[in-house]
This record gives structure tokens, C-alpha cells and sequence, in this order.
């Protein structure tokens, strides 16, 4: 059976963004390097370089040292050259960051505002965040890719609806009504999957496991091969859904009884120190006993989720979310509660990890579904 062979303009494309990949992880460097390191022809890589520098994607302006002979041109990417912008409403916030090619945040702003897509000013609210973190990054119209908009909610797989938004009960909506004041490229995107996308981003050490997000609500993110796994009907990773207390637990958002959101959201914390996470891990290093003991429960509901998320997934475990961006001192605390589960004797120190992303996940994730869309296609 033959093989169709690959098209000029295919050829042509995958060679423009070799060379382009090329400059962005390796900095600076000269047209002989990229000869060499690529296996392409001088006149190939000269006529892509011309290309980039047109688009203005490169830098030209700097020189290589060279000993002996003239100083060669030193190509270097453009960090700025096009930016994108995430958003994140929750409950009580509307978050919004600015990232650039590299996935560095540029800008960023946290406003408390109550949720209320039924109120014409909440809307407009998220409309001006876009435009604040737009000017402290400094994005030209031109140079803005779109707006990735994370909600609490399953999402519709072109990022045009709310499927299933039980957590702040806005099932039904559309992103025209949620963007109705955003006039740029815009999607919706879950914010499991958002916060999950931002933590494997060009990360190439996670390959296969599962992000755990432990904020308002529980969700997760399923890491397949580096990409995300959202599964059929796009409800993969719903890991807050899980049953961890067949008897007796408490009634979750979603109707049914004892689901691990009802054990493990940030509120089973911070309703100690009245809806302030922080100052719940201030108490907790002061030694109260109050929030000892509803740490020491929460870890215990935690490691049992962990130990079963690596039983199916046998890959790295990240704890993300509000409470994850906390739980640096104490998961050494958690691995020994993980270990105590396992029957293999693989220890979780080598594949559990807290998240990189501190603050913004979810924001930060959004925008990069943009970077990633361009970065495909330059």
C-alpha cells in the first residue's frame, strides 16, 4: 500500500516552524547554526529567516563574536511579538493575566466581584479586565491572539458553551453572553483543563499522569502522552465526582452525596478563618489545633484520591488549585500518607509534586491555548 506523499506547502510550513522552534528554545543564534542543527539547506533556512524577520517574530539587530572573520548574526525570537490574554471568573473573582510567546504572565489583575452573568455590569467588569491587563502588557490590537476564558464548568468542545455549570449554576450559557463586552478572539475553556494545560506547557518531565485542581470545587485534568485527555463527552478528569463516602457524607452541588468535592474543596479549610486560605496556613504554622485537625483530615481525604488517581494513570500526580499553591511544607506529610496505600512500593516523592503555577493557573492556562494555537501555525 503506498503512502500519499506530503505536499510542498506541508514541506514548506513544517520547515518554517523547525526553524522558528529552533530560535525560541535555543536564543541566540547564528544562520550556520541552524544549518548544521536542522540538516537544512542554506538557501531554505535564509528564505524562512527572511520570512520571520518580516513578520517581525525574530530579532536581527545583535552579533555573534567570531575570532577569526567577520561577527555573524546573532537571531533571536521576539518575546512580545504577539501576546494573548486568559481570564478566570469564580465565585468571587474575576482574574485576568497577559502572556507572552515564552508563557511568561506580562500582566495581571485579581478583582472581587461577586459571579452574576445575569448582571449587565459584570459583564462589563470582565470586559475592562481585559483591557487593564491589555495595557499593563502593552498589546497592540495587531498583536493580540484572543482570549481564553476559564470557567467552573464542563465546556463545549469549540469553546461556545456551558455544558454542565452546576457549581455556580450558569449551565446553558454562551460564550456571546459571558464575552458580550471582550472584542477579540474569544473561547470558553474549563478550568481544570486551563490550570492542567498550564502546568505540562513545554514541561516535557510530565508525560502521563493527572492534575488534581483543589479550589472552590474539586476537578482535574488528565495528562495523556503531554496532551489533555477530556475524554468522550468532555467530562474526563472529573475526579470531584468521585464517590469517597458511600455512607453518610455530605451533600455535593451536583445533587448526590459524599463526591470527593464534598472532603477536599479549599472552603473545608478556609470556613476556619472566614474564607481566607492564607490565613488558614498562618494558623496552621502557629500551631493552632483547630486547623491541625482539619489539615490532618483533609491530607487523609487527599492521599486516598491521590493513591487511586496514580493506581489508573500509573503517572506523575500534580496538586494544583488554591490549596495547592499552600502545600509546599507539607508534602513530604502527604507522600508518607500516599506510601501507606500503595501495594507496589514505588515511593510518591518521585512521582507527586506540587504545581508550578502558584497563582493564575487557570488564567495563565486560557491564554496559552492561544500561544499554542499560533506557535502551530507561524
Amino acid at each position: 500500500m503506498s503512502r500519499g506523499k506530503i505536499s510542498p506547502n506541508v514541506i514548506k510550513l513544517n520547515n518554517r516552524q523547525s526553524v522558528y522552534q529552533y530560535i525560541r528554545k535555543n536564543d541566540s543564534v547564528s544562520k550556520q547554526d541552524i544549518v548544521v542543527a536542522l540538516q537544512l539547506s542554506l538557501p531554505t533556512v535564509t528564505q524562512n529567516l527572511q520570512y520571520l524577520e518580516k513578520q517581525k517574530l525574530i530579532d536581527t539587530s545583535r552579533k555573534i563574536k567570531n575570532t577569526g572573520g567577520r561577527n555573524a548574526t546573532a537571531y533571536t525570537y521576539i518575546e512580545n511579538a504577539k501576546m494573548a490574554i486568559g481570564v478566570y471568573i469564580t465565585v468571587y473573582h474575576i482574574n485576568a493575566v497577559a502572556v507572552d510567546l515564552s508563557g511568561d504572565i506580562k500582566g495581571i489583575i485579581r478583582e472581587r466581584v461577586p459571579f452574576n452573568l445575569d448582571d449587565d455590569e459584570y459583564l462589563k467588569k470582565i470586559g475592562r479586565a481585559v483591557e487593564i491587563v491589555k495595557a499593563q502588557a502593552g498589546i497592540s490590537d495587531k498583536d493580540i491572539l484572543g482570549v481564553g476564558i476559564g470557567v467552573p464548568g464542563l465546556v463545549s468542545d469549540d469553546g461556545e458553551n456551558v455544558l454542565y455549570g452546576m457549581t455556580l449554576n450558569f449551565t446553558g450559557k454562551t460564550r456571546k453572553e459571558i464575552a458580550k463586552y471582550i472584542p477579540y478572539n474569544n473561547r470558553l475553556l474549563h478550568d481544570s483543563y486551563a490550570a492542567g494545560y498550564a502546568e505540562i506547557w513545554e514541561d516535557h518531565r510530565v508525560k502521563n499522569g493527572f492534575y488534581i485542581s483543589l479550589s472552590n470545587s474539586v476537578g482535574g485534568s488528565i495528562i495523556i502522552d503531554q496532551t489533555i485527555y477530556e475524554g468522550d463527552r468532555q467530562k474526563g478528569g472529573e475526579i470531584g465526582h468521585m464517590v469517597v463516602v458511600p455512607k453518610g457524607g455530605e451533600k455535593c452541588y451536583c445533587g448526590r452525596y459524599g463526591c470527593f468535592d464534598t472532603v477536599c474543596r479549599a472552603c473545608i479549610l478556609d470556613q476556619y478563618t472566614g474564607g481566607n486560605l492564607e490565613e488558614f496556613f498562618v494558623q496552621l504554622k502557629k500551631g493552632d489545633r483547630e486547623a491541625a485537625k482539619l489539615w490532618d483530615e483533609y491530607l487523609d481525604n487527599l492521599a486516598i484520591a491521590v493513591h487511586n488517581m496514580r493506581i489508573l494513570f500509573d503517572g506523575v500526580i500534580i496538586v494544583g488549585g488554591y490549596v495547592g499553591a499552600y502545600i509546599g511544607d507539607y508534602m513530604e506529610d502527604l507522600c508518607d500518607r500516599v506510601d501507606r496505600h500503595n501495594p507496589f512500593g514505588d515511593s510518591a516523592k518521585d512521582y507527586l509534586f506540587q504545581c508550578r503555577f502558584k497563582r493564575e493557573a487557570t488564567a495563565a492556562g486560557a491564554a496559552l491555548f492561544y500561544i499554542d494555537e499560533f506557535l502551530n501555525s507561524v
